[in-house]
């Protein structure tokens, strides 16, 4: 079944859809249509969001939280249709958009009872009879640019701390998911959102992406992607001097020690690098192992990766989707086929791509300043380095342009803390896989791999979202 997906705007559906997307399990399936907007529709969407916002922020944060937690028991009651979807447009494993969907179900949950929480702080005054507080304002219309690898709870985890804030959301989300975010659009929709509070605008991003980031009317921007894009997006918003967030790629790296026990090493690794089939910014790329446990963990990890069985995600017996595009799948096979011809050793049982399957690969004997080990490839593969000692793995970690998460397989209390100090990463994972977050728990990461500004998830997550205004009350008036 082929779904006909448009803009919202202004609480209409608009627009001309044109864009196809294939399902990646079934390239012959056409999943969804949706348009190929234009700077005009951007505009128009921007336009509604602006003459939306003020009626909105006038709303009580608990009348807002409402609108949040409505939406959210709406998209339980799709859960098993949403999730259905998103297999089919994403590629995902019924069990991980299950997940996914109810991470952005949960989101909203959170953000919702956020309504009830104090925004701002009182604080004393040097001034006898005088009270201070302070109020967290909504900066007014937001941009979002979200990616495909997690099409519904990324946009729920931008767009709820945003709503809840008071601000209205223009959201151009990638082309190959249209229908995760209409299902999150509808639900905020049906929960009552007033029109144009939330506009959704399809495209591509150097068309409609370029034009929301350079909109005059856009105080902030959002964005999720790639390195180079996140880049250029930076200097077109911050150009204009408005307030941007980036979260962007990683090669995250894992250290395996010696004293690591090398089952639930090479399990850790092997769910972190193939789990949502690699394609998590967060997903184990590298791993850097000492002597001791280096072949027993090298054969556990290419068992493991042996024993995944790629295929449609909708099918039973299937443990990893395929790759979203024909486009990624390309990138990733060159990237391998290169490993190869550079000497490094993918194992007995290298298996090639089935259609848009590819199976996990496990590459040993790389070399750290290769290209397999320093950039990213978006994909199930993983390089195994060798090092000679605890020390040479961690600044090995480290000589890195990126800087999301990382992780040590230790059984040692104080070199686990040595390691969660001195690694340079956003995120800190200790015998547990880089890839899985708690939505209450602050996320991002440094260098090429964020903005490293304003946190995303979490409490903390509204600060990008507002500004603060300090209020001085006089009692002797």
């Amino acid at each position: 079944m082929t779904t006909h997906v448009l803009n919202l705007v202004d609480g209409a559906r608009t627009g001309e859809a044109t864009t196809e997307r294939r399902n990646p399990a079934r390239p012959d399936e056409v999943v969804a249509v949706s348009p190929a907007s234009s700077a005009a529709d951007v505009d128009a969407a921007v336009g509604a969001a602006a003459a939306a916002q003020p009626g909105w922020a006038a709303m009580t944060p608990v009348a807002r939280g409402a609108v949040l937690l409505d939406a959210a028991d709406l998209l339980r009651q799709r859960h098993a249709d949403v999730a259905a979807d998103l297999v089919r447009e994403e590629g995902k494993t019924r069990a991980e958009a299950m997940g996914e969907v109810r991470r952005a179900i949960d989101v909203l949950r959170f953000f919702g009872a956020a309504g009830w929480r104090p925004t701002g702080e009182t604080l004393p005054s040097v001034v006898p009879s005088t009270s201070v507080h302070t109020r967290a304002e909504p900066l007014g219309v937001v941009g979002l640019v979200t990616p495909w690898n997690f099409p519904i709870a990324i946009p729920a985890w931008k767009m709820a701390p945003a709503l809840i804030s008071g601000n209205a959301v223009v959201i151009k989300p990638a082309e190959l998911t249209p229908l995760s975010i209409d299902h999150l659009a509808t639900a905020l929709h049906d929960a009552g959102l007033p029109a144009g509070v939330l506009n959704v605008v399809h495209g591509k991003g150097s068309v409609a992406g370029e034009a929301l980031a350079s909109h005059a009317g856009v105080a902030a921007l959002s964005f999720t992607g790639s390195t180079a894009v996140g880049r250029h997006l930076h200097d077109v918003v911050t150009g204009r001097r408005a307030r941007v967030q980036l979260e962007m790629g990683g090669k995250n790296a894992y250290l395996v020690l010696d004293d690591a026990d090398v089952e639930q090493a090479a399990a850790t690794v092997a769910a972190g690098a193939f789990g949502l089939t690699g394609q998590a910014c967060t997903a184990t790329s590298r791993v850097y192992v000492t002597p001791g446990v280096r072949d027993a963990f090298v054969s556990r990890l290419r068992e493991l990766a042996a024993a995944a069985r790629p295929g449609d995600g909708l099918a039973d017996g299937t443990t990893i989707g395929p790759v979203v595009s024909q486009a990624q799948l390309d990138k990733d096979v060159a990237a391998i086929e290169a490993a190869l011809a550079a000497g490094s050793d993918g194992g007995a049982g290298l298996a090639g791509p089935d259609g848009q399957l590819l199976a996990p690969v496990v590459f040993s004997d790389v070399e750290h300043d290769s290209a397999l080990a320093r950039d990213e490839v978006f994909g199930p593969v993983v390089a195994v380095v060798d090092v000679p000692d605890y020390e040479t793995g961690l600044t090995r970690v480290n000589d890195s342009s990126y800087g999301l998460t990382a992780g040590v397989c230790t059984r040692d209390l104080g070199t686990a803390y040595d390691f969660a100090a001195r690694a340079q990463v956003g995120v800190v994972k200790v015998n547990r896989p880089t890839t899985g977050l708690d939505l209450n728990v602050p996320f991002g990461g440094v260098r090429d791999s964020s903005s490293n500004t304003f946190r995303e998830q979490g409490a903390r997550a509204v600060d990008f979202y507002t500004w603060s205004k300090s209020v001085y009350v006089g009692h002797d008036v």
